[in-house]
């Protein structure tokens, strides 16, 4: 899972970013209402934590600019404890949920979790890399027209890729995604998992679209 944090206290950002790096989640850090609008606009992220008060403008004034923009992307907004009218505004621009401080790290980190397992509901169902066709709804793939019949993890992974083309994926994302958060991400399960996927949609075919890149994961698309 990615997350983009917009928060511009440097301690409360840190203490997330390390925190959800031991969850293995892939958190970036953005600290002002442009640097979190760039990133945000740039990136491809399962969920944006945006803090009301930043330096430049609010977290309210930029989940409406990234709503209005077209994003999807689910966003939990972080208020103070006694900030009704701040919650109330964040819903109604357009933020999912939203956590007021001080909170509990644990319910941060199954909220961001729930809300990710949202995401795919709001993306396209059908997908076309190359002349490789991917259905996330039916669970249907084909290869040249070749229908291709995939386990669930295979699915699984596929479906990681695809919503992530041209990114690099790193272990822990990967597993994180496919497996559960006690899975260990340095066994060779996943070169296995990876080399079943690969026989069966590149195998036979071109472009090949999966790529190995040594030390950094995996890469997918033309």
């Amino acid at each position: 899972m990615r997350v983009l944090i917009v928060e511009d206290d440097p301690n409360l950002a840190g203490l997330l970013r390390d925190g959800l790096r031991a969850q293995r989640i892939d958190p970036t850090l953005a600290a002002t209402f442009a640097e979190g609008r760039d990133r945000a606009q740039g990136g491809s992220f399962d969920v944006i934590i945006l803090d009301v008060r930043l330096p430049g403008g609010t977290g309210l004034e930029l989940c409406g600019e990234l709503r209005r923009g077209g994003s999807s992307t689910p966003v939990l907004m972080l208020t103070a404890l006694d900030a009704l009218d701040d919650r109330v505004r964040g819903l109604e621009v357009g933020a999912d949920d939203y956590l007021t401080k001080p909170f509990a790290f644990r319910e941060l980190v199954a909220r961001l979790k729930a809300l990710a397992r949202r995401r795919p509901a709001l993306s396209p169902a059908r997908y076309r890399i190359a002349d490789l066709e991917v259905d996330l709804g039916t669970r249907q793939v084909h290869r040249r027209g070749q229908p291709i019949t995939l386990s669930a993890k295979e699915f699984a992974l596929l479906e990681l890729f695809v919503l992530n083309q041209g990114r690099v994926l790193d272990r822990s994302t990967i597993t994180t995604h496919v497996w559960d958060d006690n899975h260990d991400p340095f066994a060779n399960v996943l070169e296995v998992l990876v080399g079943r996927l690969r026989r069966k949609i590149d195998d036979g075919f071109e472009p090949k679209l999966i790529t190995t890149l040594r030390g950094a994961g995996y890469r997918f698309g033309t």
